[in-house]
Formats: C-alpha cells, structure tokens, sequence
C-alpha cells in the first residue's frame, strides 16, 4: 500500500509546505512575500483550500521556485500529464496548455468556471501580464477598481501587478484561455 501512495500525485498544498520547510521558511515570511493571510497559507497547506493559479505564482515567487514545481505530475507520459495538470477548486478547474514549461516566462491555461459564481478566496495578483481569451460564455473581469464585462470572443490584455477577479455572469459554464506572462 505504501508504494502505491508514493507513485499518486502529491497535492499542491503538501507540495508547498514540504518546500516551504526545506527552505526553513516561516509562514510570516511567506505570507509578506505574497501577501496572503497566514490562515489562508495555512488553508492551502493542509488541503482545505486549492488555490487559484495567480495565487500559486505568488508563492512560488516567494519560495524562489518555478511555479511548475507544483503543477508537475509525476508520470513520464505527456497525455497522463496533460490530464492530471488539470486542478480544480471549489468553482472553477484550469488546465495548463503548456506542459513543460517550468522555466519558461509564458504560461497557458484553460480556465472553465461555473455559471453564475464568483471566485472565493483571494483575489488574483502577480508580477507581469496576463491576457484573458473568452472561448465561451459571459464574464466578469475586474482589474483594480475597473469592472470589464466580456462575451465569446472578446479578450482583455491587463498588467496583472493589479489585482483582478473573475466571475461567470453567465448563465452557462464559461471557458477562457489565459496566457500569464512573469519575469
């Protein structure tokens, strides 16, 4: 039983603790490199809480890792990694379009978030830019205090230094191609 464990996936938040400890990093530290509150750090290390994907570049911003580090599957086969990058947190699943690109500077994902629903948690806010893609549905893009609404078709390119939020205005499951750029 114990060989099967240690072939499954690693959650992220069990990933982000190991790192944080082998670096002998407090979560105080953590939390003003980022911050995020050190109870929702707490929430993500223990698994209660997935964290959005600006959220997990932030922290690896802090932990000086590549944020690939915690999207990395395990298996060898690029269509087993392909699916198992796909995450989900309570509204919302991404799926990264650009397997193998840990120590790139550009990163893709596909983003479908369910109808009608804000994100939870932390807003987003990262280093670099973002351009957000609407492959269908409705949405809802805030970028600072400014509030864009977005049909199929229609993107939005941002400096993603502000913080931003999604939200489905829709009444179907929207499905959005983000393309994050970080230094």
């Amino acid at each position: 039983m114990a060989k099967k464990r240690a072939n499954a996936l690693v959650p992220v938040g069990k990933k982000i603790k190991k790192e944080r400890l082998r670096k002998k990093m407090s979560l105080s530290r953590v939390a003003n490199e980022t911050g995020f509150a050190i109870d929702y750090l707490k929430k993500i290390e223990s698994g209660k809480e997935i964290p959005p994907v600006g959220a997990l570049l932030q922290i690896a911003r802090a932990l000086e890792i590549d944020s690939g580090f915690f999207l990395r599957d395990q298996e060898s086969n690029l269509r087993s990694r392909i699916k198992a990058y796909t995450k989900r947190t309570e509204n919302y699943a991404y799926t990264t379009l650009t397997p193998g690109a840990e120590n790139k500077h550009l990163k893709a994902f596909k983003v479908s978030i369910d109808p009608m629903v804000d994100h939870k948690g932390v807003g987003y806010q990262h280093e670099g830019e973002e351009f957000v893609f609407v492959l269908a549905g409705k949405i809802e893009l805030i970028v600072g205090d400014h509030v864009n609404t977005l049909d199929t078709g229609e993107s939005l390119h941002f400096n993603s230094g502000i913080r931003h939020k999604l939200k489905n205005i829709g009444a179907e499951k929207a499905e959005l191609l983000v393309v994050i750029y970080g230094p």
